[in-house]
C-alpha cells in the first residue's frame, strides 16, 4: 500500500478506538487493575498515537544527492519485514499502539506478544485493526510466556524486536537478537529522580511529586521514585505531600472516584510490600502508607491493594533508593546544593526519566542539560505527548518511542547510485 493508503487505515482504526473508548477502558481496568479514570487516558494516548503516525506515513521519503556528470544518487526508507513487539502489564493496550503504530505506518507487519499477566486488551486492539481494513495477518496477537518472547526473538523470518519490561529481560532480549544481528528498541526501567528546588511552586511540587509516584498504583517504569528536596521546604513539603497521599482514595477501580486501584498480582503487592519492610529495617522513616489495605466492599476483600507510602529520612545506599520498586512508594531524600543533588541524581546505572521544579529558568535548563535522563521534566512529571520521543540513557534502553525519530527505528535507508554516463573503470 501507498503511504496515504495505510494512513486512511489507521485513521479509521483510531476512529473504532475512539468510538469504543470506554468498552476498552473497561477492559483494561479489569486486565491490569488501574482506575478507570487513567485506562481512559491510555486509551486516548493509543488513539492519538495511530493518529500521529497516520501523519507521519503520508510522508515517507528520501533524498536525492546530484553527482557529477548528471548522475545522481537517492535514498528509499523502505520497511524492515516482520516487527516483534513484546508488551508490559502496566500499560497493555496503550503499548500495543505505541508499538504497532509506528510499525504499521512504516509498512511492516507486527507479532505481538503481550505480557501474560495482562493478555486481554491487545486483542481488542487487533479486533479493531481488522475493523478498519488492515490486511489480514499485518497485526499478530501471540499469547505466552518466556518461552513465546524466546522463540520470537530467534525467529528467522523477524526483522526488528520492539520490548518494554525490566532492565534484566531487556539484556536477554538483546542477547537473543544479536545472535541474528537484529536492531532492538529497549524501554526499560528506572529509579528516577525529581529534583525540587526551594524556589519551587510547592503547590505544583506536591502535585508533581504524585504524578511522578503514584500513577497506576506506582508502577511505572518513568516514576520519578527518588525525590531530592531542598532542605529549607523539607517541612512544608513532607505535611502537604503526606496530607495528599492519605487523601487517594482507594478502591473499586471501575468506580469514578477512584484514583488507585489494585496492584497487578499477589506475587507483586508482596513484593512491594517487602521494599517498604527492607526500607525500615535500613532506618527510613515510613510517614504514611506501605500497608495492605482491605477496601469497604466485600467484593474486593481478596484484592491486591495498598496504601501509597510515603518514606522520608532516607540515605543513597539505601535498597528503596537504589532499585526499582514499582509500587506506590516515594522516598524523599533532602539536598543543600545544586552541584551535590546532580552528583546523587546521576548516581544510577539507569537514566529513564527526570524532573525538576525550579522558577529559575537558567537553573531549570542548566540542570536538566546535566541529567542522564532520556526523557526529562521541568515543572511537571510523565507528561508523554505521542508527538516527542520518549526512552531512556544507561541501562533503561536503546531507540526512542513516539515522535519523528521512531521512523527511523521501524525502517531501513537504501542507498541508489545512478549512473547517467559510461563507467570510469581502473580495469
Amino acid at each position: 500500500m501507498a503511504g496515504m493508503e495505510r494512513a486512511r487505515v489507521m485513521l479509521e482504526a483510531a476512529r473504532l478506538i475512539e468510538k469504543r473508548r470506554e468498552e476498552i477502558a473497561e477492559v483494561e481496568v479489569v486486565n491490569n487493575g488501574k482506575s478507570i479514570t487513567e485506562a481512559r487516558l491510555d486509551v486516548d494516548s493509543a488513539r492519538l498515537c495511530i493518529e500521529y503516525f497516520a501523519g507521519l506515513a503520508t510522508n515517507l521519503s528520501g533524498q536525492h544527492v546530484q553527482l557529477p556528470g548528471g548522475s545522481f544518487a537517492y535514498t528509499r526508507r523502505e520497511p524492515l519485514g516482520v516487527c516483534v513487539g513484546i508488551g508490559a502489564w502496566n500499560y497493555p493496550f496503550q503499548i500495543a499502539a505505541w508499538k504497532s503504530a509506528p510499525a504499521i505506518a512504516c509498512g511492516n507487519s507486527m507479532v505481538f506478544k503481550p505480557s501474560p499477566v495482562t493478555p486481554v486488551s491487545a486483542v481488542l486492539l487487533a479486533e479493531i485493526y481488522a475493523q478498519a481494513g488492515v490486511p489480514e495477518g499485518l497485526f499478530n496477537v501471540v499469547q505466552g510466556a518466556q518461552e513465546t518472547g524466546t522463540l520470537l526473538c530467534h525467529h528467522p523470518s523477524v526483522a526488528k524486536v520492539s520490548f518494554t519490561g525490566s532492565v534484566p529481560t531487556g539484556k536477554k532480549i538483546m542477547e537473543m537478537a544479536a545472535k541474528g544481528v537484529k536492531p532492538v528498541t529497549l524501554e526499560l526501567g528506572g529509579k528516577s529522580p525529581l529534583i525540587i528546588f526551594e524556589d519551587s511552586d510547592l503547590e505544583n511540587a506536591v502535585r508533581g511529586a504524585l504524578m511522578a509516584n503514584f500513577l497506576s498504583q506506582g508502577q511505572v517504569c518513568s516514576n520519578g521514585t527518588r525525590v531530592f528536596v531542598h532542605r529549607p521546604i523539607l517541612p512544608q513539603f513532607l505535611t502537604e505531600v503526606v496530607r495528599r497521599t492519605k487523601a487517594i482514595q482507594i478502591g473499586d477501580p471501575l468506580l469514578e472516584e477512584t484514583r488507585m486501584g489494585a496492584l497487578v498480582s499477589r506475587p507483586h503487592l508482596d513484593k512491594v510490600l517487602g521494599y517498604v519492610e527492607q526500607a525500615k529495617k535500613e532506618g527510613a522513616r515510613v510517614l504514611c502508607g506501605g500497608e495492605p489495605i482491605t477496601p469497604a466492599d466485600p467484593k474486593l476483600k481478596n484484592g491486591y491493594y495498598m496504601t501509597p507510602c510515603v518514606l522520608d529520612n532516607c540515605k543513597d545506599d539505601m535498597t528503596c533508593v537504589r532499585e526499582e520498586i514499582f509500587g506506590p512508594v516515594m522516598s524523599v531524600l533532602t539536598f543543600d546544593t545544586e552541584e551535590e543533588v546532580l552528583q546523587r541524581a546521576n548516581d544510577t546505572t539507569m537514566g529513564l526519566a527526570a524532573g525538576v521544579f525550579t522558577k529559575d529558568i537558567q537553573r531549570a535548563h542548566r540542570v536538566i542539560e546535566n541529567l542522564q535522563a532520556g526523557s526529562c521534566f521541568i515543572n511537571n512529571y510523565n507528561i508523554t505527548p505521542v508527538e516527542v520521543p520518549f526512552g531512556g540513557f544507561k541501562t533503561s534502553g536503546i531507540g526512542r518511542e513516539n515522535g519523528q525519530v521512531t521512523v527511523e527505528f521501524y525502517s531501513q535507508l537504501k542507498t541508489v547510485v545512478v549512473e547517467m554516463g559510461d563507467v570510469d573503470s581502473l580495469f
